[in-house]
């Protein structure tokens, strides 16, 4: 006989970060620069109408990232190359906007400030989306607005939830894809205080000390009534 103390535990779900290499073209390096741009543009502009709005009058209601989203398409309208962008890094941008604010109102020392203007001079250069970037063989990603870049080896994010990505153009001149993924942990088993027999039969291929009876073996069936 022998007893089964294994009890099944259901799998959880982590966040992770990832980092890989990107070898854009000379037409994708151009496209990037501009796609930073647009996302400096965006933050100092919704910066400008919202810091108006505060010296007319304080006590108007504070706007959250949704109306500002509201926003873009008028802007859009009014500056074409925005939509040269992928959307979903404008609607970061004004997410990250939208935090400073909360984080300028709610604090109680003084000692945060109201954002400030993004410099073109000192802005690092990064745009952070949310939309699906898929895997194109071994060395190549299709990112949105960008078409298919090269990169080091896409293995190492396979079976994964991508949750955000930031495309970043480092000091050294080398371009990063920096990916937040949500990966999904085994399952795993541990002790319990249960104890099921197993005696191997004739007719059927295993008894279990509580009456089942398993004529083949199937092993997720057998887990499911073990």
């Amino acid at each position: 006989m022998l007893d089964i103390i294994l009890k099944r535990k259901e799998g959880t779900n982590v966040l992770k970060g990832i980092k890989l290499r990107l070898y854009p073209n000379r037409t994708q390096q151009n496209q990037l620069e501009q796609m930073f741009g647009n996302d400096r543009f965006v933050w100092n502009q919704m910066l400008a109408m919202m810091n108006e709005r505060y010296q007319n009058n304080k006590a108007l209601p504070f706007l959250g990232k949704f109306k500002l989203n509201y926003l873009l398409k008028p802007l859009k309208k009014e500056y074409p190359f925005l939509k040269n962008s992928d959307s979903s890094s404008l609607q970061v941008v004004n997410e990250f906007l939208t935090q400073s604010w909360k984080n300028f109102f709610q604090d109680k020392t003084g000692q945060i400030g109201k954002p400030r203007f993004h410099s073109r001079k000192y802005l690092k250069k990064s745009y952070t989306g949310k939309s699906i970037i898929k895997t194109a063989g071994k060395r190549y990603l299709k990112i949105p607005k960008l078409g298919y870049v090269k990169t080091s080896k896409t293995g190492v994010w396979q079976n994964t939830k991508i949750k955000r990505y930031t495309v970043l153009l480092e000091p050294t001149g080398k371009y990063y894809l920096s990916l937040q993924v949500e990966i999904s942990e085994p399952e795993k088993y541990s002790l319990t205080d249960k104890q099921v027999g197993i005696d191997v039969g004739v007719a059927d291929l295993a008894i279990l000390s509580n009456g089942l009876k398993y004529p083949s073996f199937n092993s997720s069936y057998f887990e499911k009534k073990a």
